[in-house]
């Protein structure tokens, strides 16, 4: 099988690690099957897509819908050299799956809008299917609700042209879209566990994705969840994209 990219920005050791490794276990990979570059500590290196399976780009510090002139330079890098590479993924409908600032990165992309009507404090939420996820080749193998992890400033408040509506949730109307057959975005983490949350809250303690008071409350709730599904999504895009 032909590696899948994963396509990193956290410039901390433990979080990029951690997610790294949870993209692993979550899609059945051995670490030389799954290719990572970290983009946050050097410009992309070339690319060939016909190289690999599939592109993941996950998640990140960085906001898409953050203003110019707030973002720093690396982010701006980061962000003209994911718009690059996508003008390939787009154009040739190969195999992508964005998570968080995956989907922001896209729908931005593609001139939908990502803003921060919808954002969401770090815990779990339940993720019910449209129709056409009971159905899609990836998000059919899942329950139609489900438990999933998110914790995020920004989201899609205007799909792009064009996008399939795959799976929604009471405060974040969109969880997932797909663009033509194989580009797939979703808003909550699918290579998340309870373990992988509680690192993530670690790391980013302070970077406001819960209200200081909020603390217990969220530590209770992550407690109480049972995450499971969201990694079935990842498996079938292992499945259905790893190519000899």
């Amino acid at each position: 099988m032909k590696p899948f990219l994963l396509l990193a920005t956290r410039s901390e050791d433990e979080a990029a690690d951690d997610e790294y490794a949870g993209f692993l276990a979550a899609g059945g990979l051995m670490p030389g099957q799954l290719h990572r570059v970290r983009l946050e500590a050097a410009p992309m290196p070339p690319i060939a897509l016909g190289d690999y399976s599939g592109v993941i780009v996950g998640g990140s510090p960085f906001n898409a819908s953050d203003p110019d002139e707030t973002k720093s330079a690396v982010q701006h890098r980061v962000e003209r050299e994911l718009a690059g590479l996508l003008d390939d993924v787009v154009a040739q409908d190969f195999p992508f799956l964005g998570a968080c600032y995956g989907i922001g990165l896209l729908t931005s992309y593609l001139d939908g809008v990502v803003d921060d009507t919808w954002s969401e404090v770090a815990g779990p939420i339940v993720v019910s299917l449209t129709t056409e996820g009971v159905v899609d080749q990836l998000f059919g193998r899942v329950t139609d609700t489900f438990e999933a992890f998110v914790g995020h400033k920004e989201a899609c408040t205007v799909l792009p042209t064009g996008a399939v509506l795959l799976a929604t949730g009471e405060d974040c109307p969109v969880q997932a879209f797909r663009i033509g057959r194989n580009v797939y975005a979703t808003q909550f983490h699918p290579e998340l566990t309870q373990a992988g949350i509680l690192t993530r809250l670690r790391v980013y303690h302070d970077n406001g994705y819960f209200a200081p008071d909020a603390y217990d409350e969220v530590m209770a709730a992550i407690d109480a969840s049972s995450v499971t599904e969201p990694a079935t999504i990842m498996k079938a895009f292992v499945e259905r994209f790893g190519t000899a």
